[in-house]
């Protein structure tokens, strides 16, 4: 039976995702501006469960920030992370042995994924940063090592004054595993420009991200939603994505990120609603049909709305995690970290089959203190 929408313009689009046809920048204006949130929602479970079944994946992660000083601190807006030098209140730098200390709680609690990003901090030079990848792999070849955006990336490639591609090359040999998704922000120039002067532009990142699948180094991606960007902006964003894994086909995740005003020099603006969260997860999940998968992060928009974005078109609700910083330091509310029950539980609860993975979305076997991936 043929449903039935309160907004008849999702009927077209209804037909293009039975039909499978990529959809279109109007779509997307469609789909942030319909009043049917459920009729949305509806069509991005549609794909998300062609794509993915009733899998919900989630896994078991650290996060652990090696600095928080940053070159760009007076000029991303949006930033309640960032610290102008190590004298400043707040201010950390980790040495490789204390990094290396708090990383010991991933072979205690058996995480399968280190995630590590920073500022940029002028006082650590390129040396700093291989030492510490591969002082990692030594210790826990296991584990996944998912470090640094690509505005690190292009900060490291000038204190090395290396090119990218050689900077990712000598990263990659000592350790990096794959690459967060971080520092997209929003791609449209007059926007990004307003929110975050300075910062790698949209072509930059992209870039970035591509010669990072070029050589076989996996990524992320997100969008920081609801500041001062448009519908349009969104849509924007989400088509270049789109377009830029036609071409490179390395992005495993997209992840649509909840701005947190609290702390920020954009202070001024309201939280994201629940509806916006909902939707965001959902329209991401229509408009990228050639991303295998969507994130409903529940460090950002909480445990209840991740549950909920399993029926939105998510069909991952990130990990157990350990130490998040950034947006617990724009006011986040959420935990810090959560069991594996827990999330087993939500997962169940929205009528899902929790699966653990790595960060490769490979399927993990437990028993006892001991782990594998599952045979291909």
């Amino acid at each position: 039976m043929r449903p039935r929408f309160s907004d008849n313009r999702l009927e077209s689009i209804h037909d293009k995702v039975l039909s499978e046809d990529r959809l279109s920048f109007d779509d997307g204006k469609v789909l942030y501006e319909s009043p049917d949130l459920i009729g949305v929602g509806y069509l991005a479970n549609i794909v998300r469960e062609r794509k993915n079944g009733n899998t919900a994946y989630f896994n078991i992660n650290q996060h652990i920030d090696y600095t928080n000083v940053c070159i760009l601190h007076a000029r991303c807006h949006f930033c309640a992370f960032a610290r102008k030098d190590i004298e400043t209140e707040g201010a950390w730098e980790l040495s490789v042995d204390e990094f290396l200390e708090k990383a010991m709680y991933s072979i205690e609690q058996g995480c399968t994924e280190i995630h590590s990003v920073g500022g940029h901090n002028p006082n650590l030079p390129f040396d700093y940063y291989l030492r510490l990848l591969r002082a990692l792999k030594e210790q826990m070849p296991q584990v996944h090592l998912k470090f640094f955006t690509a505005s690190e990336i292009h900060h490291l490639a000038r204190i090395s004054k290396l090119s990218i591609k050689d900077t990712l090359e000598a990263l990659r040999e000592v350790g990096l595993d794959s690459m967060p998704g971080g520092g997209a922000e929003i791609f449209a120039p007059e926007t990004r420009d307003k929110i975050c002067r300075g910062k790698i532009s949209a072509e930059v990142w992209l870039n970035i991200h591509c010669q990072a699948h070029e050589l076989g180094i996996p990524s992320n991606a997100t969008m920081l939603y609801g500041h001062i960007e448009t519908i349009e902006d969104r849509v924007d964003h989400l088509i270049r994505l789109r377009e830029t894994q036609d071409k490179s086909g390395g992005f495993m995740t997209f992840i649509p990120l909840a701005f947190h005003p609290d702390n920020t020099r954009l202070g001024h603006l309201p939280s994201t609603s629940g509806i916006t969260d909902l939707r965001n997860i959902a329209v991401s999940r229509l408009m990228l049909d050639n991303f295998p998968h969507i994130r409903a992060y529940w460090i950002m928009i909480g445990l209840k709305m991740a549950q909920i974005g399993l029926n939105f078109g998510a069909d991952d609700i990130h990990g157990t995690v350990t130490e998040e910083k950034i947006t617990h330091m724009a006011g986040a509310k959420t935990p810090q970290m959560i069991t594996v029950d827990e999330i087993k539980r939500l997962i169940c609860e929205a009528g899902r089959v929790p699966v653990e993975r790595d960060t490769l979305y490979n399927e993990i076997i437990r028993e006892g203190n001991k782990w594998h991936r599952k045979a291909a």
